[in-house]
C-alpha cells in the first residue's frame, strides 16, 4: 500500500534523494524546506509531491505543515527528520551563539516536527519516525564534540520514542550514516568555528585538514543510501538503530569493544557502590 512521507530538509542532499526514491516507489511525499521552491528546483514537480515551507525552528510552522500534509494526503506514514547541519571545531572553541543555533535545528527542531506529526500517527495507530543521526551520534570524535552532542541527543530521544510508541503500532528508528559523498562538508551544510586555539592543533586542527581533504571523496554512495531508506521504510519490523556505511559499522564495533574492555577493567569498583557490596 502506498505511503505518505513527510521529509524535512528536502531541498538538497539526502533529503532530495529521499524525495526522488519515495516518488519512484509510488509513494506520496510532503517535502519541506525553508524555501519550498528549492524543492521543485531539485526534484521537479509531481502529482504526488507537496512542497511546503518549513523552518523547523518555528514550532507553529511545523504544526501547520503537518496539518497541510494530512489535509492533502489524509495521513502521514513516514516522518524523516532530516534537517540539520554540522559544526566543526573544538568544544572550547565553539561560541554560545554557534551552540544555540546548532541545537535549535538539530535537536529542538526535530522535537518540534515530531510533536507535530505524532498526533496523526497515534490517531491512525501506525507510522514510522526516522531520525537522521550520524556515526557521530554513537561515537564522539575530536573536532565534532558539539555536533556529536546534538546527535547523541537524537539517539537517546529515538530509543525512548521506540519504547513509547511500540504499543501504539508506531516504529522509531535512528539512522546513522558515516561519511557519504554529499555536500555535508560544504559551507552550505557545515559551520566551521572561526576561533582557533593552537593547543588543539594536533587533534582538532588535524580534523579540519582531514575534512577539507575528504570533501566529495567520502566512501559512501548517497544514491545507494536513499534506496536503502526505501527498504527500511518497507520493513515490517525496522530496527531501532540503522547504521549505513562500512566506516560506521567499523566505528560502532570499535566503540563497543572499547566500552566492553573498560567496563571489565573497572567492574569491581563499579559494583562496590551498591548497598551491601564489599
Amino acid at each position: 500500500m502506498a505511503k505518505t512521507w513527510f521529509i524535512t530538509g528536502a531541498s538538497r542532499g539526502f533529503g532530495a534523494l529521499y524525495v526522488k526514491e519515495a516518488l519512484a516507489a509510488g509513494d506520496a511525499v510532503v517535502a519541506t524546506a525553508r524555501n519550498p521552491k528549492s524543492v521543485e528546483e531539485s526534484v521537479g514537480t509531481h502529482p504526488q509531491l507537496l512542497p511546503l515551507a518549513l523552518d523547523v525552528t518555528q514550532e507553529a510552522q511545523a504544526q501547520a505543515a503537518a496539518a497541510a500534509a494530512v489535509e492533502r494526503f489524509g495521513r502521514i506514514d513516514v516522518l524523516i527528520n532530516n534537517a540539520g547541519f554540522g559544526l566543526l571545531g573544538a568544544v572550547e572553541e565553539a561560541t554560545q551563539e554557534e551552540i544555540s543555533r546548532l541545537y535549535a535545528t538539530n535537536v529542538f527542531g526535530l522535537l518540534a516536527v515530531t510533536r507535530a506529526v505524532l498526533p496523526y500517527m497515534r490517531r491512525q495507530r501506525s507510522g514510522h519516525v526516522i531520525n537522521i543521526s550520524s556515526i557521530g551520534g554513537y561515537a564522539g570524535h575530536e573536532g565534532w564534540g558539539v555536533y556529536c552532542s546534538t546527535k547523541f541527543a537524537v539517539e537517546g530521544l529515538t530509543e525512548a520514542l521506540a519504547a513509547e510508541l511500540k504499543p501504539l503500532g508506531i516504529h522509531a528508528t535512528v539512522v546513522e550514516p558515516g561519511f557519504f559523498r554529499t555536500d555535508f562538508l560544504d559551507a552550505s551544510s557545515l559551520t566551521v568555528s572561526p576561533t582557533v586555539i593552537s593547543d588543539y592543533e594536533e587533534t582538532v586542527g588535524a580534523m579540519r585538514n582531514f575534512a577539507a581533504r575528504a570533501n566529495h571523496a567520502q566512501p559512501g554512495d548517497p544514491a545507494k543510501l536513499a534506496k536503502a531508506m526505501v527498504a527500511l521504510v518497507n520493513s515490517p519490523e525496522p530496527p531501532v538503530r540503522m547504521p549505513f556505511g562500512s566506516d560506521t559499522v567499523a566505528r560502532i564495533e570499535a566503540k563497543n569493544a572499547g566500552v566492553a574492555a573498560e567496563l571489565a577493567r573497572w567492574r569491581e569498583l563499579s559494583l562496590s557502590t551498591d548497598f551491601g557490596a564489599g
